[in-house]
């Protein structure tokens, strides 16, 4: 290995994280860590990597609208890969140049959510025109209008979990400061370890297998591959769903109860299940 070749390597140590998908692991950031190291002495900087990958799920999202076969769908997919590998090596960029910074982590955040909501309208029209299963495992005919129903539902669904997210990260709800790192990155140092087999193990479990799921660049290529994108589309829309009842559980239990009853006045900061909840699109990088 060159000298080349091992500042890589160096740069995807230094620039990881702890917590990550293996998707990322494995294949997204040891692209990016060759990326990084080619973009590091030129003066673009990582909120402008931000927009590039956003402009490049625009494109994706437009691709997979006007898809009409596998060839289609597959250039719609590399583009949204391409677009994710960019939203990686905007915060390793920032981490290996020392300037990351809270604002960068907000907009990044912010154009993950809009990538997410570009994705189910994206695959909404284009199941409109291909026809695909249904929410009810019967097979729709292209034109049918459930899928733009459905597609209007997990428009909603994203957007309201993308509210509920930002409104719990909040400092006056969740009280503490907003992080530098993704959220989950900043979280995981403070969550104890289970006991294997207890009752919090297995929670712990379900909920790694469900960000799983909702990190999408992880397997949508798979559903692709296969040819049922329709899967995908109800099960991330459903998964929204429950990330969205979890979270209102949490406030309902917060802000619902009786300040009567000898609790804590529900207006003060909380470590309760709404104030860490975790958002189903944090996907990114950051």
């Amino acid at each position: 290995m060159g000298a080349w070749g091992r500042r890589v390597v160096r740069v995807y140590r230094q620039t990881r994280k702890r917590h990550d998908q293996l998707w990322n692991t494995y294949v997204m950031r040891p692209l990016a860590a060759v990326a990084v190291v080619g973009l590091s002495s030129t003066p673009i900087t990582p909120n402008q990597v931000t927009i590039a990958s956003l402009a490049g799920f625009v494109a994706a999202a437009a691709s997979l609208v006007a898809a009409d076969a596998a060839a289609g769908v597959a250039v719609a997919i590399v583009l949204l890969e391409l677009s994710y590998l960019g939203d990686c090596v905007d915060g390793m960029l920032a981490r290996h140049r020392g300037t990351a910074s809270r604002e960068g982590h907000l907009f990044d955040f912010f154009t993950d959510e809009s990538k997410a909501l570009l994705l189910v309208a994206g695959l909404s029209v284009h199941l409109w025109r291909q026809g695909g299963y249904g929410i009810d495992g019967v097979w729709w005919p292209p034109g049918s209008p459930g899928f733009l129903l459905g597609g209007v539902a997990a428009v909603f669904l994203v957007a309201s979990a993308t509210s509920l997210t930002n409104f719990v990260r909040r400092p006056e709800i969740s009280g503490r400061a907003t992080p530098v790192a993704a959220h989950y990155e900043a979280q995981g140092d403070t969550v104890p370890r289970a006991a294997a087999g207890s009752p919090a193990w297995l929670v712990a479990r379900v909920m790694t297998l469900l960000r799983f799921l909702n990190h999408y660049p992880s397997h949508i290529w798979l559903f692709a591959l296969a040819g049922h994108l329709d899967v995908f589309f109800w099960m991330y829309a459903s998964l929204n769903g429950l990330y969205l009842g979890r979270g209102w559980l949490g406030l309902l239990f917060r802000f619902g109860r009786s300040v009567s009853s000898g609790l804590d006045d529900p207006r003060s900061p909380s470590d309760g299940p709404a104030a860490s909840s975790s958002s189903p699109e944090e996907a990114s990088s950051r």
